[in-house]
């Protein structure tokens, strides 16, 4: 799904009884449990068996499983769309934290991963940016997570 809002997201989310992830979470899957720039490594040239973007894109959102998946088992966690975080934009405190949460507020909300126009190093594990929650782009989209209670 692409050209959808972080309201409109959340707006399912709750209807569907999911939850977006937060920043952290989001991170940490697409990390695939691996400390590099990327789930497979640090070497950018493997990044199109992985990912839409720039480079091989065609300037176009892609059906999801065309490429290949992390160490968990997901895919297009870099490039085809970004992904929209539970998380308001703001600074990340220095230090290591375990499963950091975000900033309470805020005008903005972050969005990961990358898009299929993205260069390199925009899809990155570590990537974000933020838009208000109205925003809707064609290469923005979300991901849920199953709520437990």
């Amino acid at each position: 799904v692409e050209q959808v809002s972080w309201t409109d997201c959340y707006n399912f989310c709750i209807k569907a009884g999911f939850i977006l992830p937060t920043e952290a979470q989001w991170e940490f899957a697409c990390r695939g449990d691996s400390s590099h720039v990327y789930c497979f490594g640090n070497d950018e040239k493997k990044l199109s068996d992985y990912a839409w973007f720039e480079d091989n894109s065609e300037e176009k959102t892609h059906p999801i499983g065309e490429k290949k998946p992390n160490a968990f088992g997901l895919y297009d966690m870099h490039g085809n769309v970004w992904e929209w975080c539970q998380d308001w934009h703001g600074y990340h405190p220095s230090g290591s934290f375990n499963d950091p949460r975000g900033v309470s507020y805020g005008s903005l909300h972050v969005y990961k991963g990358g898009g299929w126009n993205s260069r390199e190093e925009y899809c990155s594990c570590s990537s974000r940016d933020a838009y208000p929650p109205e925003k809707k782009i064609n290469n923005l989209g979300f991901r849920v997570c199953f709520y437990m209670k």
